[in-house]
């Protein structure tokens, strides 16, 4: 019972500090990819911590002899990268005005990601590892800098702020401890942001999907990478709702569905249309 009237002053908090904050920041695009986000706090704010964060992890990685190592490597992740940021102007019209940058770790792990105003680091090991073509590093960057475009860094600190907002004072409402505050915590963080998640890897998936193809990348390499993936990474499977992130075989479907929508505009952009 506790915690029933804990989640719905949850809900009652966090729907009057929505009604502050919600707005869009991409256009829907040929994907659909349109949905209204909590954002309390400021792009410049998170492009500044991006920033800071961005040059201390080149700094580290520079002190470690795993910065850049490759040319060849950082050569063609660049190019691609040069080739995809012009897209994203179909998204936002600010985006292709960004500090773009576009940087190597050399390392066994299979990552790659977008910070906030355009600060892309690929690990060698996920290229490697993959043996990825261009067309599959397309769709990694691509669903990376899709991050970036929807800020969804930014919808997360919102997110945070707003739940913590709403325990505080719904914990105040009800007279509750500190203790009732921490179930609170759990039960926000099990029931709604894993489910947040999975939505902004979907909408990175689709979106990334659409600037691949506007590059001139082939978007059904996007099922052939998620399969590489799949066979990388395959641990027996936890089940896809525990998880923060859409299985293998969602994305592949996902990509599937998408197909009739992208290919036209991979068909134009081979065509120099």
């Amino acid at each position: 019972m506790i915690a029933r009237r804990i989640a719905a002053a949850i809900l009652l908090c966090l729907f009057a500090v929505g009604m502050q904050g919600c707005q869009t920041t991409t256009s829907a695009g040929a994907v659909g990819a349109e949905r209204k986000q909590l954002l309390l706090v400021s792009s410049e704010q998170l492009d500044e911590m991006a920033v800071q964060s961005y040059s201390k992890l080149k700094t580290d990685a520079a002190a470690q002899g795993a910065l850049n190592t490759d040319n060849a490597m950082l050569q063609r992740v660049r190019a691609i990268a040069a080739r995809l940021a012009p897209q994203t102007r179909v998204f936002r019209s600010d985006a292709p005005g960004w500090h773009w940058e576009v940087n190597v770790i050399n390392s066994k792990e299979l990552n790659a990601y977008c910070l906030p105003g355009g600060k892309i680091m690929f690990y060698s090991g996920l290229i490697q590892t993959l043996s990825l073509s261009d067309d599959e590093i397309a769709v990694v960057m691509g669903h990376e800098i899709s991050h970036a475009l929807r800020e969804h860094s930014r919808e997360q600190v919102s997110r945070a702020i707003a739940a913590q907002t709403a325990i505080d004072v719904g914990a105040a409402m009800l007279g509750l401890g500190e203790v009732s505050s921490d179930i609170a915590a759990i039960a926000y963080k099990s029931l709604i942001a894993t489910r947040f998640s999975r939505t902004d890897e979907s909408e990175a998936d689709r979106i990334g999907l659409e600037l691949m193809a506007r590059a001139g990348y082939d978007p059904r390499a996007g099922v052939r990478l998620w399969q590489k993936m799949g066979k990388a990474t395959s641990t027996g499977g936890m089940p896809e709702f525990l998880s923060t992130h859409p299985t293998d075989s969602s994305r592949v479907q996902q990509i599937e569905a998408l197909l009739p929508a992208v290919m036209p505009l991979y068909t134009a952009a081979r065509r120099g249309g």
